[in-house]
């Protein structure tokens, strides 16, 4: 779940969760400033994922810039950072690979066996 440090006003209908990350070498400021009785900001640096819930007609300021000054370099609709949230009630299976199934020798001297359609080199002991 996302970090709400200053959760949206009630009247928002439907939430969205989004994701920016910082692409540049420099630091970025990120607001999102046309959602009535919201106000949000946070600094992105180089690199960094930005995970946010906001409304779905929100849109999403990037100022880029040094020390004492930023621009506006792009403006970006919330909905193109939205990501999907994993169904609380799905489990989350994970594939764990099977181990090799070694089969007969291809030659006991040479120390090459087969595995599963691969040639497989063991060491062998003499």
């Amino acid at each position: 779940m996302a970090q709400i440090l200053d959760s949206l006003p009630p009247e928002s209908s439907g939430q969205i969760l989004c994701c920016y990350v910082n692409a540049t070498s420099k630091i970025q400021v990120a607001r999102i400033t046309n959602v009535p009785d919201w106000y949000f900001e946070r600094v992105v640096f180089p690199g960094q994922r930005l995970i946010f819930e906001t409304a779905p007609k929100a849109l999403l300021e990037i100022h880029t810039g040094m020390m004492a000054s930023a621009i506006l370099s792009d403006t970006i609709p919330c909905e193109r950072l939205r990501v999907d949230e994993p169904e609380v009630d799905e489990p989350q299976l994970q594939a764990t690979p099977e181990p090799p199934v070694f089969k007969s020798p291809l030659g006991a001297e040479s120390g090459v066996m087969a595995a599963s359609g691969e040639a497989v080199v063991v060491s062998s002991v003499s």
